[in-house]
């Protein structure tokens, strides 16, 4: 079977979810690793989501009446200091171990487009577009590895994250706060959706173009003889130009429509951390709520949206 190049009318194709299916195979290659690094995985969530918490422990605790008991507060501080450091350490440690199914997974993509583009027939070899190969070789490797570590560790993660802030919240504040998180949740992931897929289309004709462009490159390289005997230096330089500028152009578009989809998702989270400070500061203002509640409402909130702001990015 022939790979087809993506061209400007493939731009608007649908993406093709069993693609995930096929990971499957390396994270059963390595299982005990995968379960090492879920459970490290699961730990560095419960410490990071245990931080705020904390914190409002340890704003409550400084009441004016009792600076001067800071025994509490102090261990409070400790152990808040002993959870932060925990939660990066852990995440460390769980790259650490599941390095080894990312790599293996990359070698083994790699060999496996490596000896099928050898089973291809001499006709798309001839066609001579090693450049744009060897840039889809380095994508899609690089890509495999990306979306197991990113399928693995951000997206079911942040959905466990969310769970817990939400149980939390229910507990320690009211069912409004838990709804107001998951509105603000649900419409940050639905505009985050809908401006990717719209912009996919600029990804992947940048794509295509820095294909065309190393083509043109690469090709005018290995013919460098024939170049010289015709003293065609000017026409190739200027050839390659032409395909440069195209993707310097849909480079451009490809930067706009991000910057499209951050002041998007940068508008959603302002206004709902501010929606969720101002119900905080009403019921610090009634006697409802304390000072450390207000606090641990602003962190859980930027805590959530930190772990979904790669959710565009995943998704493309």
């Amino acid at each position: 079977m022939r790979p087809t190049n993506l061209t400007a009318s493939d731009s608007s194709a649908k993406p093709n979810w069993r693609v995930l299916f096929l990971l499957i195979p390396y994270l059963l290659e390595f299982r005990g690793r995968v379960a090492v690094s879920l459970l490290l995985l699961i730990a560095a969530k419960v410490a990071g989501v245990a931080m705020p918490w904390l914190l409002k422990l340890i704003v409550d605790d400084l009441d004016l009446k009792n600076v001067s008991a800071l025994t509490v507060p102090l261990l409070l501080i400790v152990t808040y200091g002993v959870l932060r450091f925990g939660s990066v350490f852990l995440g460390e440690l769980r790259d650490a171990v599941f390095a080894r199914v990312t790599e293996r997974a990359m070698r083994r993509v790699g060999l496996s487009v490596f000896s099928h583009l050898h089973r291809l027939d001499l006709d798309f070899h001839l066609s001579r577009k090693t450049g744009g190969l060897a840039r889809d070789i380095e994508r899609g490797t690089s890509g495999i590895s990306f979306l197991l570590r990113f399928l693995l560790f951000n997206i079911i993660p942040t959905l466990f994250e969310l769970l817990l802030v939400a149980v939390i919240l229910f507990q320690q504040l009211s069912v409004g706060f838990c709804v107001a998180v998951l509105v603000s949740i649900v419409a940050y992931v639905i505009f985050s959706i809908m401006v990717t897929e719209w912009r996919t289309k600029y990804v992947r004709e940048a794509n295509e173009q820095d294909n065309r462009s190393n083509t043109r490159a690469i090709d005018s390289l290995l013919n460098y003889e024939t170049v010289k005997y015709f003293n065609n230096e000017v026409y190739e330089a200027r050839e390659y130009d032409r395909h440069l500028e195209a993707w310097e152009l849909s480079r451009l578009k490809n930067r706009l429509s991000l910057a499209a989809l951050n002041s998007g998702q940068g508008f959603i989270i302002a206004a709902s951390v501010t929606v969720m400070m101002v119900m905080a500061a009403q019921g610090v203002a009634q006697g409802r709520l304390t000072l450390g509640d207000f606090v641990m409402v602003n962190a859980y909130m930027l805590q959530l949206f930190v772990a979904l702001n790669f959710l565009g990015f995943v998704y493309r």
